[in-house]
């Protein structure tokens, strides 16, 4: 049990960290943070819970996550379900948390509040199969990423590190394309308390992740597989 409570309190983070940046901070223009900022937000959320929970549960906080690591053979199946239930509850907890906060400022409206969406509502009006493939492969490079720093051989407690940095940068890269899920908990988590465009489109936002994050993990597992450095 003490993985889910881990897994819920760092997904939790992340949307509140994360998110928050977005709704409460980089809608003003006088805080000045922008792009870069909710990027580097991001990001350290997941360094944070890396070196406060990576020694619990792995510090997966996203469902795609925990999707590509069983596929790569990290993580076992039997407990893939409820990892994902805690991190869903996370997400929508801290979603919450961020709703009570934004809303208690006059003149206050939901709008996307953080969702991610493509059309109309992609940031920068990008269509539905440029944000598909956008999160395809942002989500297969984390993994790569995630699996490659988490490695045996890699630079110990380095990973973190490297992680959290790889997610500020597939921020940079897609914000403006899809405003960024890679993460399911996150996407579902806000597109309960956004305008109703949001859950019309959040089937995207699991498909596509979840989608990449396998391909992710096996691509690793392919290049893990021929290098003669490898352990057995």
């Amino acid at each position: 049990m003490n993985k889910y409570i881990a897994e819920f309190v760092g997904t939790f983070w992340l949307v509140l960290g994360g998110c928050g940046s977005a709704v409460l901070a980089a809608a003003f223009p006088e805080v000045g943070i922008g792009l870069l900022g909710v990027s580097l937000a991001f990001g350290l959320t997941v360094l944070t819970m890396a070196y406060a929970i990576g020694h619990i549960s792995g510090c997966h906080l996203n469902p795609a996550v925990s999707v590509g690591l069983m596929v790569g053979g990290r993580f076992p199946a039997s407990q893939l379900v409820p990892y994902i239930a805690a991190q869903v509850a996370g997400g929508i907890a801290g979603a919450a948390v961020l709703f009570m906060i934004a809303s208690g400022v006059d003149g206050f409206a939901a709008g996307g509040f953080a969702s991610n969406g493509f059309g109309e509502h992609s940031p920068g009006g990008y269509s539905m199969m440029a944000v598909l493939v956008c999160e395809v492969v942002m989500t297969a490079m984390f993994l790569f990423i995630i699996m490659g720093a988490t490695d045996g051989r890699a630079p110990a407690g380095f990973a973190p590190i490297a992680i959290g940095l790889g997610l500020t940068l597939i921020h940079l890269i897609s914000i403006p394309v899809s405003n960024t899920s890679v993460n399911p908990a996150r996407s579902t988590g806000v597109a309960l308390f956004a305008d109703g465009w949001a859950l019309s489109q959040l089937w995207l936002f699991w498909v596509a992740p979840i989608v990449g994050a396998a391909i992710g993990a096996i691509v690793y597992r392919s290049v893990v597989s021929g290098d003669e450095t490898a352990a057995e």
